[in-house]
């Protein structure tokens, strides 16, 4: 994958089909600190400790429609070769929660992408699932929730094509005044 919004879409792919009602996706970057991490937690149905033992495997996936599972062992290599590193913990019943670190200033670091399409496919395929995203960086904090996007519309699907338009063009405007 050529950038990390895709391995996020890929991730919270993985929160859909363990029907999580709510995902939480947070993007830290501090260069003070070299450091960029993602944090996808979710309150799907969770994995066994054998299946968990098995989820950064790139030849093991859950899924029938396909024999290997690359997502997780690419972002594993990937964040390796910054010198960083990925963790998963999750528990049946209760949902898993992902870390992903990078080193901020290594060459090696894929690009964000563009994280604003990527929540608005998201939203978009999945209006019945709460989504919040938070991104903080020296320059501030933006915080998108689907939640209060749906207070808003009063009723109005998340997944009408004017609002996910503008939603998309809402998340990139806030981005763009804190990076």
């Amino acid at each position: 994958m050529k950038d990390l919004s895709m391995h996020i879409m890929d991730i919270i792919q993985n929160s859909v089909r363990a029907e999580a009602s709510n995902v939480q996706l947070e993007i830290v970057e501090s260069q003070k600190d070299d450091l960029f991490s993602i944090g996808i937690k979710d309150d799907g149905f969770g994995m066994s400790k054998e299946v968990l033992a098995k989820a950064i495997d790139p030849f093991f996936t859950s899924r029938t429609t396909r024999k290997v599972g690359l997502g997780i062992s690419l972002l594993k290599q990937n964040a390796e070769q910054t010198g960083g590193s990925l963790n998963i913990w999750s528990k049946e019943g209760e949902g898993t929660q992902l870390e992903v670190i990078f080193s901020h200033s290594n060459i090696d670091r894929p690009v964000l992408g563009n994280i604003a399409e990527t929540m608005m496919l998201l939203v978009g395929a999945n209006p019945e699932m709460d989504f919040l995203y938070k991104h903080t960086t020296a320059e501030g904090e933006y915080v998108f929730d689907t939640k209060e996007v749906k207070e808003i519309l009063e009723g109005v699907s998340l997944n009408d094509p004017n609002i996910l338009v503008y939603l998309k063009e809402m998340i990139n405007e806030n981005i763009n005044t804190i990076i």
